[in-house]
């Protein structure tokens, strides 16, 4: 189901918690507004989740973490909902299995949208109660920020979805991408010395953002723009997939498992890519997206160069302007670098795989209850990316926001920017 008219168009910062909350909540609704009750319902893998879920997901968060424990006079929707749309929280109780997601055709999609608008109400009802509560404010920032994920992660699922489909539909009309080429790849010295890293307390951030700590950089420089789909092919056409010496080990054994000789999305031809608006052309000098960590870091070795860590970039990035290719451009794919000096494309376009690995900074304090369960028990066997992509909803990532995956997904936006030794 397409459409040429915008999914949403960027709005002013909210005035109110209220309004952040029910602009936030609009856009859901907006990206999922194009798709079918079918659409809506299938679940591509078990690392992605149907549409309905995350409609479903994103309001038991709501309902679970703050009506149901702050609003007594308030009506649960359905009890039976606390068992289907609970994700991880195994504090707050059992949970239907990720994998099996897709099979969950009941509730309809009508019935979840309205859930939301269930929710919606009552959400509005205590803020209205409680104006000026910090506690209460901080429940719903965090619910809005989490919500924001669920976006990226409604396009990227609904993305590796329609690729499975032999028709391979389009979510969305895009535009021809306008002719441009990618600003020449240039390296820019990075601080070195001893750093102060992490959030500082001001403003709204994960658990997983601070404390603040010193560490110690190196002298180091990183690439001013993203790794190119051009500068990839020539990876390929040089045999970067067939050499076992360029990977690391889990990875050599990724692509001999998995048949990988390109990135994921990318036909045979090496010419067209799938993307969500159907098959395009590959854009030469965009940045190369659907990468896993494994091609990342192969790709960089083979350049003659490493994968930046975390703290280098979130160094680099807090004299960058928070300005970029997201969501709300309704491009839905990266873009070429504009020309300029300094770093570019630091924040949008794609999500930057680094070095390091998803662990607690010094003094780490997960969330009390069941939210400490959002970030900390997931800091093993996980890569930090930065950055934010072309799926991104604009105004959530911060210099200090840590993404995180495993070395071997790809579904999602990634990509990489190199980084070398040295200034």
């Amino acid at each position: 189901m397409t459409s040429n008219t915008p999914l949403f168009r960027p709005e002013p910062p909210a005035a109110t918690i209220a309004d952040a909350y029910h602009a936030v909540r609009s856009r859901t609704r907006a990206l999922a507004a194009r798709l079918s009750p079918e659409d809506a319902c299938v679940q591509s893998m078990p690392d992605a989740s149907p549409a309905k879920w995350h409609l479903a997901h994103t309001t038991w968060f709501f309902e679970r973490f703050i009506l149901m424990a702050r609003a007594p006079d308030y009506r649960v929707f359905n009890e039976r909902f606390d068992y289907l749309f609970n994700s991880y929280y195994y504090t707050a109780g059992q949970m239907h299995a990720r994998p099996r997601r897709g099979l969950v055709t009941r509730p309809s999609l009508a019935e979840v949208l309205d859930y939301r608008s269930h929710v919606d109400a009552g959400i509005q009802s205590l803020l209205e109660r409680e104006k000026g509560n910090e506690e209460l404010a901080f429940l719903v920032t965090l619910g809005i920020n989490h919500e924001q994920q669920h976006q990226e992660l409604l396009l990227t699922d609904i993305k590796h979805l329609f690729a499975q489909n032999p028709l391979l539909p389009a979510y969305a009309e895009l535009s021809p991408a306008p002719s441009s080429e990618a600003a020449p790849l240039r390296w820019v010295a990075g601080k070195a010395g001893r750093v102060t890293v992490g959030h500082d307390g001001k403003d709204f951030a994960f658990d997983s953002e601070g404390p603040r700590h010193e560490v110690l950089l190196q002298e180091h420089a990183l690439a001013s723009r993203l790794v190119t789909n051009a500068e990839f092919r020539e990876f390929i056409d040089d045999g970067g997939y067939a050499e076992s010496a360029l990977w690391l080990s889990d990875g050599w054994s990724t692509v001999l498992a998995e048949g990988w000789n390109r990135p994921l999305y990318w036909q045979e031809d090496l010419e067209q890519t799938f993307t969500l608006g159907g098959v395009m052309p590959i854009e030469p000098d965009a940045p190369v997206i659907h990468l896993s960590l494994f091609e990342a870091d192969a790709f960089a070795r083979w350049a003659g160069c490493r994968l930046p860590t975390e703290f280098e970039w979130e160094v680099a990035a807090r004299d960058c302007p928070r300005e970029g290719n997201w969501a709300d451009s309704e491009a839905f794919r990266p873009r070429p670098a504009s020309p300029g000096e300094g770093l570019r494309q630091v924040y949008g376009d794609a999500w930057e795989w680094t070095g390091s690995p998803y662990t607690p900074y010094p003094g780490f304090q997960p969330l009390t209850g069941s939210l400490g369960e959002y970030n900390g028990k997931f800091m093993c066997s996980q890569v930090v990316l930065r950055g934010g992509s072309c799926a991104t909803p604009a105004g959530h990532v911060r210099p200090t926001y840590r993404n995180f995956f495993y070395p071997g997904q790809r579904w999602q936006f990634s990509g990489v920017r190199l980084a070398r030794d040295g200034s």
